[in-house]
């Protein structure tokens, strides 16, 4: 799960009040690919595109899709072989001008292919994101004769006056349950979807889906914040479920202290080495404390779940707690 990043300025308490910045483009990144889960297969991530000649990067996401593939997600079924996908949040503007960006994004893309014309128009489209229906942006395609079509819940078709075909995707309008893991990054998710996401974290055994779905619920949590501590009041189990989420990641960092503390044990005394292990094992627990601690988990029920997780002492777990 993504850990909260506190930059200190001033004092230490300033900066542990501080609210985080929310790190929503990860977080959508990791959604689409979950709602695409079933045609994985047939479909490629790229979180940024290189054009070769830098400075220029594309800061989007784009999907590649297998030719003739057929993409049973409703969102899918717009795509071509080369998809330019930009997420915007409930606070950023999404304007005429940002389709215009979205377009340039495109046009260099393709500009940048292998060779002259590797990447043809008629392979590309665009789409864009956003949790609330931008209406100034519809009022500007109504006002200028642009035709829009809505085929599905929430998707709309700007079906004229882009040399690249665009679809703009209103996170609100869609249906909940055909688009789980996007509608998991709006403000209002239910008890049951964030249980249900949980529950689906802890059971998967896939650890790519697993983590993609730790980005989404650290994002999640964060913006029903209220829903969480609801979910932890009504559940006594919830800590658990949270700590196994969280687990993997512990694991995976006290595994790497042990491989760099066996190396250095080659050069230098035991006793440093299992210090380092030490070290960065208390290190990763205690991230999982601060990160259950933002989805509301009281310290007497994070406390449990350290004892009987990690095997840990009373003492040894409240020594975490402070």
């Amino acid at each position: 799960m993504a850990k909260a990043k506190i930059i200190k300025s001033g004092t230490k308490e300033a900066a542990e009040k501080k609210p985080r910045k929310i790190q929503w483009h990860p977080a959508f990144g990791a959604a689409l690919e979950m709602e695409f889960v079933k045609d994985k297969d047939r479909l490629s991530f790229e979180r940024e595109h290189n054009l070769n000649r830098k400075p220029l990067l594309i800061d989007c996401l784009i999907i590649k899709k297998e030719k003739n593939a057929v993409i049973e997600n409703e969102i899918g079924k717009f795509f071509k072989q080369h998809n330019i996908i930009e997420y915007k949040s409930e606070k950023d503007a999404l304007s005429i001008d940002v389709v215009s960006k979205v377009q340039g994004y495109a046009h260099l893309y393709k500009a940048y292919g292998g060779s002259v014309n590797e990447i043809k128009f008629d392979d590309i489209s665009a789409t864009l994101i956003r949790e609330s229906k931008p209406e100034a942006l519809f009022k500007y395609f109504t006002e200028n004769e642009y035709k829009v079509s809505n085929p599905y819940n929430g998707i709309y078709y700007i079906e004229n006056g882009l040399k690249i075909p665009t679809q703009i995707i209103v996170g609100r309008e869609l249906k909940r349950e055909n688009h789980i893991w996007l509608n998991l990054l709006s403000d209002n998710v239910t008890k049951q979807e964030m249980a249900r996401a949980i529950e689906y974290s802890r059971d998967t055994k896939n650890p790519k889906e697993r983590n993609l779905i730790d980005a989404i619920l650290d994002v999640s949590a964060e913006v029903n914040s209220k829903v969480v501590e609801e979910l932890k009041r009504g559940d006594e189990s919830m800590s658990h479920a949270l700590m196994e989420i969280m687990k993997p990641e512990i694991d995976a960092a006290i595994n790497a202290a042990v491989g760099t503390a066996v190396d250095a044990a080659v050069l230098k005394e035991r006793n440093e080495a299992k210090k380092k292990i030490k070290e960065t094992a208390e290190h990763a627990i205690r991230t999982a404390v601060k990160s259950l601690r933002r989805f509301n988990a009281s310290d007497s029920d994070i406390k449990k779940a350290l004892m009987e997780d990690y095997g840990l002492s009373e003492q040894e777990a409240l020594s975490y707690l402070e």
